[in-house]
């Protein structure tokens, strides 16, 4: 092995902590130079190609979904929303994308899209919606920022967001600074890791465009007012729910007025459309039932943001007392847990969440971690092993697993599995604990 490890990955740059993986496109071959805005027929500089769209969304995506606790298992509710989502991306001035709609387990409020069409909206912004017209305008607005081609194009200008995978950020160094730093990940919300951050004039062209697409299909473009209308006043209080929502997608009280103004005027016949409220209402009956449940979540997750643990503790105890099998409400349970170092109070939640939803790959994250804090190094593997069977591309379980191979005293193992870290992430502290042990074990002559 010490003829094939190099010293020249300090040089590179590193991909998964890039939403937008630089490195992974540079090695594609960028587009050079502009291209034709499918929405307005303008000339739009962009450097991404479809086919790089579709691929940056294939790679990013599960992570996004995973670390908003997964695909919702109500598969009735799930199949109205793709059923919504798609009638709707008929009318796209894109169709040919390969879009997905779904709705996650996340109880903050947001909805959001990556640039291949993978689009999401959570269990919280469901919650506050109240007739399907406003649900097509939110899914509207999310297909505007894809044929818009939003994210391709702060791509191509370099607006990058950089996160770690799950807002789970791990640190080198001894093992409580390795893993010490991840309470301060667990702590909050963490649940925007991967998302883009639209400026104002992208809002505005994707309600225009969300409108459009809402009353071609039949929408009471009403809809989309009275979704402003929810947005508005939320914003004017701006709860811990609703912070990452106004992060990627600003408010303002003008988004409200234009999108009522053009109900009045240009879409004024179609305001006989239907809003199908009885509809919407019957499909989201289930999940309006754990509404009491879900509000303690928010609460709890509002307190973890504050650093109040054990207030945070008792809102997620009254959920899993409303719903105890919850797997969003088991894991952020497990995280409070984690923060105040009650790791092997943690593993049960963790343990259940796993039974819950066996597929979703988060609990085994949160389960290792609790493990590796409590030097159980073959424990912390196992679900480390089944996490990356579930969900493969996260380069920060490649670096755990090292990191447990190594606690377990298997040597050669763990320089594969850093080596193989290093060859996706070269700077960070992670990169150079991984570095530092492959020099020190003699598998690389560090350059003079």
């Amino acid at each position: 092995m010490g003829n094939t490890l190099e010293t020249t990955f300090i040089s590179k740059k590193m991909t998964r902590r890039n939403f937008i993986r630089f490195a992974a496109l540079s090695s594609a071959g960028f587009l050079a130079g502009c291209a034709t805005d499918p929405v307005t027929g303008r000339s739009q500089l962009m450097l991404v190609s479809e086919e790089q769209e579709i691929q940056i969304d294939r790679e990013n995506s599960p992570h996004q979904f995973s670390a908003d606790y997964g695909t919702i298992q109500d598969h009735a509710l799930n199949a109205y929303i793709g059923s919504t989502g798609k009638r709707m991306a008929a009318q796209t001035h894109r169709t040919n994308m390969p879009y997905s709609f779904r709705a996650v387990n996340a109880t903050y409020m947001n909805a959001y899209a990556f640039p291949g069409g993978s689009i999401a909206c959570t269990r919280g912004m469901l919650l506050a919606l109240e007739n399907e017209a406003e649900l097509a305008g939110l899914l509207g607005h999310e297909l505007g920022h894809v044929n818009a081609r939003h994210t391709a194009e702060q791509t191509s200008k370099g607006m990058l967001i950089s996160a770690t995978v799950g807002g789970l950020a791990t640190y080198a160094g001894s093992q409580s600074q390795i893993l010490g730093s991840i309470a301060q990940g667990l702590a909050g919300i963490g649940a925007g890791a991967l998302l883009a951050k639209y400026s104002r004039d992208n809002e505005r062209e994707a309600d225009a465009l969300g409108m459009e697409y809402m009353v071609k299909s039949g929408y009471n473009p009403n809809g989309m007012v009275g979704l402003m209308d929810i947005l508005r006043n939320m914003s004017m209080q701006k709860p811990a729910a609703l912070e990452l929502m106004f992060a990627t997608h600003p408010m303002s009280e003008e988004r409200y007025r234009t999108v009522l103004q053009a109900t009045r005027t240009k879409y004024r016949t179609a305001e006989r459309f239907p809003v199908l409220r009885t509809r919407y209402m019957d499909h989201t009956a289930s999940l309006r039932k754990m509404k009491g449940a879900i509000d303690e979540m928010q609460k709890g997750e509002k307190e973890m943001g504050k650093g109040r643990f054990p207030s945070a503790r008792n809102h997620f105890r009254q959920a899993l007392y409303k719903a105890p099998d919850d797997y969003a409400g088991l894991l952020m349970m497990a995280k409070c847990l984690y923060v105040q170092k009650k790791f092997t109070e943690a593993i049960p939640y963790t343990n259940l969440a796993k039974q819950v939803y066996p597929k979703e790959p988060q609990a085994y994250l949160v389960s290792g971690m609790a493990s590796l804090q409590q030097k159980k190094y073959h424990a912390g593997y196992r679900d480390f092993h089944t996490y990356q069977q579930l969900l493969p591309g996260n380069p920060n379980i490649t670096f755990l697993q090292g990191y447990s191979l190594e606690g377990m005293g298997d040597t050669q193992p763990a320089a594969n599995q850093y080596h193989r870290y290093l060859q996706s992430v070269s700077s960070g502290n992670q990169a150079q604990y991984a570095y530092q042990r492959l020099v020190q074990w003699g598998y690389i002559t560090p350059a003079r």
